[in-house]
């Protein structure tokens, strides 16, 4: 058997293992597993060779149906709609890219958003499509994103995030707390909440910690300087609105907002602001400041 061959930009498919099922073909199952997309569509993958077997070869339209046989595919939104904000690379070196996301703009793959993404965009203007993110923010967040530009260096700089050697900053704007002393530790148990997409306070230990710092005044507004120790999903937007100060222009917290669309002239008041850590590769310390900035 011939060596698998697969590349760089085959490693940005998805991957299924064919479930238990009486299908005759591999096109049969893909049809009924994911019946949001017809056959058509599937007919016209394969044709493009956009469906591969396990050595990362595009598979024939009547490749057999097998119980645990791997199978790789790209995704794709038909008229996938633009996102009109622009990302910048604030460092780039054979082992680490460093991009600053705007507002909007996702992380990796998800949902509704493939080509409009952080990773696609980066990739294709860096043409490596080894890039990998070492962490995330949300898509309503800006700031930060580091990115693996090699995979033989990469699991020294992914050891930084739970080992917590990286000192992450962030700057929010939300209303005012004058009866509550800062600086200020704030700890509790984030568990997922409702809607879906949401997390929550719940009872039990801690598993978030966030250090909250007020910066600057300007009346019923506060500039918060916001240091997460720990790094939950949401966790920054849930602790400031369990204060009693939702981060403006929140959609999903302490409320959601229904029927919420994107306004991109009131993009939520989040900024991942700085980074601070000492590289595990080269051993120099590492900072790097967001040149975006969070107006009043």
């Amino acid at each position: 058997m011939s060596a698998p061959v697969f590349t760089a930009a085959h490693r940005q498919a998805s991957t299924l293992y064919l479930p238990p099922g009486p299908w005759l073909t591999v096109l049969d199952c893909l049809c009924e597993r994911f019946s949001a997309i017809s056959r058509e569509q599937w007919l016209d993958r394969i044709a493009r060779g956009k469906v591969l077997d396990a050595d990362g070869q595009p598979i024939a339209v009547d490749l057999a149906y097998r119980e645990g046989l791997r199978i790789h595919y790209f995704r794709e939104v038909p008229n996938e709609t633009p996102i009109p904000v622009l990302e910048s690379i604030l460092y780039a070196d054979e082992h680490l890219v460093v991009a600053d996301k705007p507002h909007f703009l996702p992380v990796t793959p998800a949902g509704e958003y493939v080509e409009q993404t952080l990773l696609r965009r980066v990739i294709r203007t860096l043409d490596n499509p080894e890039l990998v993110p070492l962490h995330r923010i949300d898509r309503h967040t800006a700031g930060l994103v580091l990115f693996s530009a090699n995979k033989q260096t990469r699991s020294a700089y992914q050891a930084l995030f739970p080992t917590r050697q990286i000192e992450k900053r962030y700057e929010a704007i939300a209303p005012a707390l004058p009866d509550m002393a800062f600086p200020r530790v704030h700890k509790s148990r984030l568990v997922d909440g409702e809607p879906f997409f949401r997390m929550q306070e719940g009872e039990g230990p801690s598993n978030t910690e966030t250090r909250v710092v007020v910066s600057e005044k300007k009346g019923g507004l506060w500039r918060y300087a916001l240091y997460p120790v720990t790094g939950k999903k949401h966790q920054l937007r849930v602790h400031m609105a369990a204060l009693g100060a939702g981060i403006c222009n929140d959609p999903f917290y302490p409320d959601v907002l229904k029927d919420a669309v994107d306004d991109y002239s009131n993009p939520l008041k989040l900024l991942a602001q700085g980074l601070r850590f000492v590289d595990p590769v080269t051993g120099q310390e590492r900072v790097f400041e967001s040149r975006i900035t969070l107006d009043w």
